[in-house]
């Protein structure tokens, strides 16, 4: 452990050397984006995951359309039950019964992500610090009704997510001044684009479009069942599948947006005379043509790593000295960390420019991270954390809604159609929070390749972002020398002690 702390404490101090160095390469950079730009350049790539998302979208639509029609207006239209009679309890429920409850969750879900791209401009701020202090108290909330309804596994369960949430909100209560500041500028960014609202409003129309075949399968599940293990675990897959295309959508929408951002920022203006035309068309088109194998894949992994890393990082700040302890977590956090440099949401960035695939573009992201020290300074931000934070809460609004319809009618199924409709709402959310999330990580790429680009937008949060840059890397040092004090102090004593 203290081999690593010291190699990061000299890697460190040759970073801030590093970054000084990167100045000046406005010029080679534009003439890079504007051949990155160009159709003869682009390749397909990730073609595999390509292939089985469209694969597993044709095979699942077909699943959910059967799923659907089998209690549409007459209970087992379509002789189902026979089949499945051996494995689970059948009811006679009707899919028209639920399916309105979750045409209400998407509109409720719609209604949150629009608003919150509506107020992207003149209450963002606001609304991102309310996602973090109020998360907790509603979670806490959403068990003690949970625990009243006598659903003790989801009482506990959302009362462990409001202590997890509790305690990751201390252990970073120091960064979030400097992750605010971030936001507030990315937000500035975005909301110069209004083309970038455009695309989020669409996506938002296209993911409304398959979640109304999704909850028409997922309304046949729920009227069928009385609650058996079997179509729990149904839900599940099938609540999966709706991530991966979420994740899917949101990711394409962060490739569009952060490569508009970037060339932005390295152009020094939409209306720079060195701007390509038709910027935001040509990345849709790369988006969803040649690096769409590529964000398929990402998208499988990428936001659960994310994630947990961050949960580790926030532990790992508030251990102490429990050497053992603090072994265990150092474990799980290189481990993790290695995860990241193949998966990290960076890599979207680098996909939107040079459209390469997604593992090369994620290692490439880290490594410039890595080499110009600006890694210290991504791992203090809490930015994706933040934005996470007001998703899932978007979520638990929409579940809550839907929820506490279901109970007025059917109590026994309010926890299927919660969390289902829960996931809905996160993930038409989560379009309307990733314009966002684009643009910070394109603002991070750009002061990594150049920091005078930042400078030239910005003067004032370059002068920010510089500082504390100095005092992590100047944090990770001295910590980096206390280690090495201490294990030196400790081998001089077990010297002495065999002598």
């Amino acid at each position: 452990m203290s081999d690593s702390n010291i190699s990061s404490s000299s890697s460190d101090s040759a970073s801030i050397a590093t970054v000084d160095q990167n100045v000046g390469r406005r010029n080679e950079r534009i003439i890079d984006a504007d051949q990155t730009f160009s159709p003869e350049l682009r390749h397909w790539r990730d073609i595999f995951w390509l292939a089985i998302f469209i694969i597993h979208l044709a095979l699942l639509g077909f699943v959910l359309a059967v799923l659907g029609l089998n209690r549409f207006r007459t209970a087992d239209r379509l002789n189902i039950d026979r089949y499945t009679n051996r494995y689970w309890e059948n009811s006679n429920g009707l899919t028209e019964t639920y399916w309105p409850k979750y045409a209400v969750a998407g509109g409720i879900g719609t209604v949150l992500g629009c608003l919150w791209l509506l107020l992207l401009g003149s209450r963002a701020k606001q609304m991102m610090k309310v996602s973090v202090h109020i998360l907790t108290t509603y979670l806490a909330v959403i068990s003690v009704l949970c625990f009243w309804c006598e659903q003790f596994f989801w009482g506990v369960a959302f009362a462990t997510g409001a202590a997890v949430q509790f305690l990751y909100v201390i252990s970073v209560i120091d960064r979030l001044p400097f992750t605010m500041l971030v936001l507030q500028k990315a937000v500035k960014l975005v909301w110069s684009l209004p083309e970038v609202t455009r695309v989020a409003y669409a996506f938002m129309a296209v993911m409304l479009l398959w979640m109304g075949i999704w909850s028409f399968g997922i309304s046949g599940v729920v009227a069928s069942s009385r609650g058996d293990l079997g179509r729990w675990w149904l839900l599940v897959v099938l609540s999966v599948s709706l991530f991966w295309t979420g994740a899917v959508l949101c990711n394409t929408v962060h490739v569009i947006v952060s490569g508009l951002v970037f060339l932005v920022l390295i152009h020094g203006g939409r209306n720079a005379s060195s701007m390509p035309p038709n910027s935001l068309m040509k990345s849709l088109r790369y988006a969803v043509t040649t690096s769409f194998g590529s964000i398929c894949y990402g998208s499988l992994f990428t936001a659960a790593i994310r994630t947990l890393r961050w949960e580790i990082r926030g532990f790992r700040s508030k251990i102490g000295n429990n050497e053992c302890l603090l072994c265990c977590v150092d474990f799980l956090f290189q481990l993790v960390e290695t995860l990241v440099r193949f998966f990290n949401k960076y890599a979207y960035v680098q996909i939107a420019i040079y459209g390469k695939g997604f593992n090369r573009s994620a290692r490439d992201a880290w490594e410039l991270f890595q080499s110009t020290g600006v890694e210290a300074l991504v791992a203090y931000d809490c930015s994706g954390a933040v934005l996470l934070m007001g998703t899932i809460l978007g979520g638990l609004i929409t579940g809550t809604c839907a929820g506490v319809w279901t109970w007025i009618t059917w109590k026994d199924r309010v926890i299927m159609v919660g969390s289902t409709a829960m996931l809905m709402g996160m993930v038409l959310v989560g379009l309307a929070m990733v314009v966002v999330e684009s643009a910070v990580t394109s603002i991070y790429i750009c002061y990594a390749e150049d920091p005078s680009l930042i400078r030239r937008w910005d003067p004032h949060f370059f002068n920010q972002m510089s500082e504390t840059l100095h005092q992590r890397l100047q944090h990770r040092s001295s910590r980096a020398r206390e280690v090495l004090t201490h294990n030196q102090l400790d081998s001089h004593t077990q010297d002495s002690f065999h002598m």
